[in-house]
């Protein structure tokens, strides 16, 4: 590259220097009044398209690509976390302190959250009365979120049994799941009692060695909340009952933490700090080989100012060489 500067002095040189094949019988100066600037200036332009002809053609050969349009590694999550996602949809989540309520503020956050993810099979159980597996752990979190969505207290026993939820939670991390095993338990209410306690769940999630966070769901004031009656639904203002003392005990026997979210942002954040807390992921590079060359753009330049030389040697100046 530094050699074309240098050749383009010496002919430009070669070319001053050059002496004219019509003879002229008048001075210098006479030659120089009747004579056009503007032919030598079109022999210096021309011979500068030489020159630049000749560096992108230097620059198509030195295999060009462009490193703002290449990721020059892949990210590749060698040890996400499995997450189980335990939701209370009993009919106390109906409470309209959040908005539109409690249930489907909490399948929005969570959605959020679940977007947030990358290389972590996330799983998800819902639970009242009784608990179901709407999506076991996995990384379609397309079909998750789908199901968040659907999930509600229409078609399962009314109450709200925490041991329940918490216990099918933990069958879901098998001994097979990744080291890193989460949970995720929000409620708004009390266990109503049942063959498993919260207790003895946390106890067999500790045993697992599975880490819960608990996230305690309600305002601190009194909520419309739905209530069965003779004539169909009815909302009043209640309180909202929140065992924390259990949830808190949860979260200690387990290695978690207790959260309680008294609107839908105090949850979103929630979500952010269980978020920081698990930094357990370990992330590997692959680093990629180089792309492809791409000299086109360099190639394409070059025929453009070779046609643009062509024509001023062959129209301009009449050149027969």
């Amino acid at each position: 590259m530094c050699i074309v500067p240098v050749v383009l002095l010496i002919i430009y040189r070669l070319e001053k220097n050059r002496k004219g094949e019509v003879k002229y019988s008048r001075t210098i100066k006479d030659q120089e009044s009747i004579g056009s600037h503007w032919v030598l200036r079109l022999r210096e332009v021309n011979l500068l398209l030489y020159g630049i002809i000749a560096c992108l053609l230097i620059f198509g050969m030195a295999n060009p690509y462009r490193w703002a349009d290449y990721d020059d590694y892949d990210n590749d999550y060698k040890d996400g976390i499995d997450i189980v996602i335990a939701m209370d949809v009993s009919g106390s989540m109906l409470a309209m302190d959040f908005l539109p309520n409690r249930l489907e503020a909490a399948k929005k956050v969570a959605k959020e959250f679940v977007d947030g993810r990358k290389g972590d099979r996330i799983g998800l159980v819902a639970y009242a009365g009784e608990a179901f597996t709407a999506c076991p752990p996995t990384l379609d979190y397309t079909i998750l979120k789908k199901q968040i969505d659907a999930i509600n207290g229409d078609y399962i026993e009314g109450g709200t049994a925490i041991g329940i939820g918490l216990g099918t939670a933990v069958t879901r991390l098998r001994s097979d799941s990744l080291k890193s095993k989460v949970i995720i338990l929000l409620t708004d209410g009390v266990d109503g009692g049942s063959e498993i306690s919260p207790i003895m769940a946390a106890e067999l999630a500790k045993v697992k060695g599975i880490r819960v966070y608990t996230i305690g769901v309600g305002s601190t004031s009194d909520a419309e909340s739905p209530g069965s009656t003779p004539f169909g639904l009815n909302f009043q203002p209640l309180e909202a009952e929140i065992d924390e003392v259990t949830l808190k005990e949860i979260a200690n026997i387990t290695d978690g933490e207790y959260f309680r979210a008294t609107d839908e942002e105090s949850l979103r954040e929630i979500y952010k700090q269980i978020e920081k807390l698990e930094k357990r992921k370990m992330v590997n590079h692959h680093y990629k080989p180089e792309p492809p060359s791409n000299p086109m753009g360099f190639l394409n330049w070059a025929f453009v100012l070779a046609i643009l030389s062509w024509g001023l040697n062959y129209l301009v100046f009449k050149s027969n060489e």
